[in-house]
């Protein structure tokens, strides 16, 4: 069947889904002739990762070589490995993956499990795991956050994520209905999809460009619950939309994106906020947060629901109950006025201005890509083995920016760009 065909039996369009390949690979990688390629996606985005391999060597690609993982394979473990399992992972994968990206390999990432997979398993062996696999992944990430090669985040819609996103629906209404949210915010819903992100990437430059020439020295937030005094990171950068690697390629990191980011100063964080969404982490629903900063440090910490894991979360090292980026979204972003919630992180913070526990981005400093571990460290970047999103913005949030005199200058006013 050509891409120009519409197999009406299937809910998700093939059309679009190629769209959405031809994207991933002109747009979120811009992959090089010669360069090779390293995807990892769950088993159930094969039809994806088909398409996506199909452009990546129109493109010149020397390999492109898929990793997959299954549900059920990973259930397996929880139900049935043995306990000092909990306490391993694959450090020989992460470690060539490393080595992969070291060597100017590109990396795509297809997102589409069962965000609440894990919500019925052993929290504690649940947190084990992630914790293991976060370690063994330090060589790989280091790679990504410190932007050395290009990198591209996509979503597929899988039927057992559809359906914790439309429980209301029959499986194929539920996949139909995931499908078309994530072809309209990932800009893949018409002809002309590569142009429509150069002209989205153009607004979100003008926003970097306007907030890098203001150089705040922090950002006050004001609004129901939350009163919060963030200090920007020595010499931080925002940048939104495409950035350009390390290796001069320049690329979207995550498709789809509304927002515009830096690095905070870990140590200059004060006050209280609460969350405007529910966080959906590892299987677990988190709502209504709460937190206290003290000198950049959560203090206090409390959630009507799921408060042990967020607890646990923030006790994962030092870093964790420090902030490592600030984001800036308008209520009225595309995400946002869908109305959903899509339990997964690459959608839910494009629908509000949000914050991230953990580690920084070191692509978030002027000349980051020549700063040392130890100058991000002294400019006020923080280092984890975390780094997770959540929401705090609203139609009710102002943001001020403060500058080196103590002026304050408007950024936002009830959620939206001032």
């Amino acid at each position: 069947m050509t891409v120009r065909q519409r197999d009406f039996s299937t809910p998700i369009d093939p059309v679009k889904l190629d769209r959405l390949a031809e994207v991933a690979v002109k747009v979120g990688l811009q992959l090089r002739e010669g360069q090779d390629l390293l995807l990892t996606a769950p088993a159930v985005a094969l039809p994806l990762v088909r398409r996506i391999a199909e452009h990546a060597y129109k493109a010149g690609a020397g390999l492109v070589t898929p990793l997959f993982s299954d549900e059920e394979v990973t259930l397996s473990r929880f139900r049935f490995g043995h306990g000092d399992s909990f306490d391993r992972a694959a450090n020989w994968l992460y470690q060539g993956m490393a080595k992969a990206f070291g060597a100017n390999t590109a990396r795509l990432a297809v997102v589409g499990d069962n965000p609440m997979l894990l919500s019925g398993e052993d929290p504690v062996k649940v947190a084990r795991a992630s914790k293991a696999n976060s370690l063994a992944y330090q060589p790989a990430l280091e790679r990504i956050v410190n932007f050395d090669t290009n990198w591209n985040i996509i979503a597929y819609p899988s039927a057992s994520w559809a359906r914790q996103v439309f429980p209301e629906d029959a499986e194929d209404v539920a996949v139909a209905k995931l499908a078309d949210a994530i072809f309209a915010a990932s800009r893949v819903d018409s002809d002309g999809a590569v142009a429509a992100w150069d002209k989205h990437n153009a607004v979100l430059r003008e926003r970097t460009e306007w907030l890098n020439g203001q150089r705040f020295k922090a950002l006050h937030y004001l609004g129901p619950g939350t009163d919060l005094m963030i200090g920007l990171a020595d010499g931080h950068e925002w940048v939104g939309g495409a950035s350009t690697a390390k290796n001069g390629i320049t690329c979207n990191p995550n498709i789809p994106t509304e927002e515009v980011f830096t690095t905070p100063h870990c140590r200059r964080v004060y006050g209280h906020v609460v969350s405007s969404k529910p966080l959906s982490y590892q299987g677990t629903l988190i709502d209504n947060i709460a937190v206290r900063f003290e000198e950049g440090r959560i203090v206090e910490a409390t959630a009507s629901r799921g408060e042990e894991v967020l607890n646990k979360v923030l006790d994962t090292d030092e870093g964790a109950r420090r902030l490592g980026e600030v984001a800036l979204v308008p209520h009225s972003s595309p995400i946002s006025k869908s109305g959903l919630l899509f339990f997964n992180t690459l959608f839910d913070e494009n629908a509000a201005s949000h914050i991230a526990l953990g580690q920084c981005y070191s692509k978030c400093f002027v000349d980051g890509g020549r700063l040392t571990p130890e100058q991000i460290a002294a400019q006020g970047g923080n280092k984890s083995l975390i780094h997770i999103d959540w929401m705090i913005g609203s139609d009710k949030t102002d943001i001020d920016g403060i500058r080196i005199d103590g002026s304050r200058v408007p950024v936002f006013r009830k959620g939206e760009w001032a």
